[in-house]
């Protein structure tokens, strides 16, 4: 015998049959991402830190994705450039943003008038590594120690001068940590990156430098004297270099933390993901020695864990800024 359905049932099942068939093609989607290249935005020029740490990690990680991911840098303004660039970002996972933790944690105390707010429009992803600063000189500056630079930048106060990657970033805040604890005085020159301070350092237009770590190599062949390490260990890459906190500064620790974030809104799936696979890439040794090299650390951590360690940052490095009266550029 024949079934027949009311005109206003049958359209009723229709409907309830197209939703169903929806929902696994909702669910692989998601399930598809990525499925195009992801952009990582590095918000400070290329051959810095940041850029060094982006290309070491994007390369492992297009792999372990399955697209391509496209470096692009965008530096200025200490950071907030890149910054707000991806913060403004579609919140797909498609962008991602490179950059120090001073971004995040230091910038808002430098900038009253941020055009975005870090800790509300971006989502923190994971840690890339823990960088160090050096305390370098040029070669011809007569000392061959902490303590003989010491004395020397007293007896010539506002004669040497230092460089920088900008105000607030954590070169200049580690310079500042030296100035403020031992009463010196030395010019402060601010670049748009590590790597044109560097240039200068070598060129001999400035004297001295707290470097991130791309000036290393230039210390292993001689072009560099390193007297000393701004963090709270030493380098594993110069264990007989002693650290400032060693060498009578007690407490200095200008370590920052440099990792990936994304625009707030990013789904919790796609932050999980990419900070299961950049957490994986950290283990591996190639990378590990690439950080190394630089004389970074490893330190791959949670999302909620990167995240505190911002905070921290925020707190400590704040009241160095505010003692000591630093302004954005």
């Amino acid at each position: 015998m024949k079934t027949s359905f009311h005109p206003q049932r049958r359209a009723l099942l229709a409907m309830a049959l197209a939703a169903g068939a929806m929902l696994p093609a909702a669910h692989a989607q998601t399930a598809a991402w990525p499925n195009k290249p992801v952009r990582v935005i590095v918000n400070f020029p290329a051959g810095g830190a940041a850029d060094q740490l982006a290309r070491a990690i994007g390369v492992p990680l297009s792999e372990a994705l399955g697209q391509p991911v496209v470096v692009e840098n965008r530096g200025g303004a200490n950071g907030n450039i890149g910054g707000e660039a991806v913060a403004k970002a579609p919140a797909d996972g498609y962008t991602l943003l490179m950059s120090s933790g001073g971004m995040v944690s230091v910038n808002p105390h430098l900038y009253p008038k941020m055009s975005f707010d870090p800790a509300k429009d971006l989502v923190p992803v994971a840690a890339a590594a823990r960088v160090l600063v050096f305390l370098e000189v040029k070669p011809t500056l007569p000392v061959n120690n902490v303590k003989e630079f010491l004395a020397y930048l007293k007896a010539n106060p506002g004669k040497l001068s230092f460089g920088t990657p900008g105000n607030g970033s954590s070169p200049h805040l580690a310079a500042e940590m030296m100035k403020a604890q031992t009463g010196t005085f030395a010019v402060h020159v601010p670049y748009r990156g590590a790597a044109p301070a560097m240039q200068d350092l070598l060129g001999g237009q400035l004297d001295f430098m707290f470097d991130p770590g791309i000036g290393l190599q230039h210390v292993r062949a001689g072009k560099l004297k390193l007297l000393a390490v701004g963090s709270s260990k030493r380098s594993p890459l110069f264990p007989d270099v002693p650290t400032l906190d060693e060498a009578g500064l007690k407490g200095f620790d200008a370590d920052t933390w440099f990792g990936f974030y994304a625009p707030a809104g990013t789904p919790a799936d796609v932050v999980s993901r990419l900070n299961r696979e950049i957490n994986k890439i950290l283990g591996s040794q190639a990378v590990k020695d690439r950080i190394l090299a630089i004389g970074g650390v490893p330190a791959p951590m949670s999302p909620s864990d990167f995240n505190m360690r911002a905070s921290i940052d925020g707190a400590r490095f704040g009241a160095l800024i505010k003692a000591r009266n630093i302004k954005g550029d």
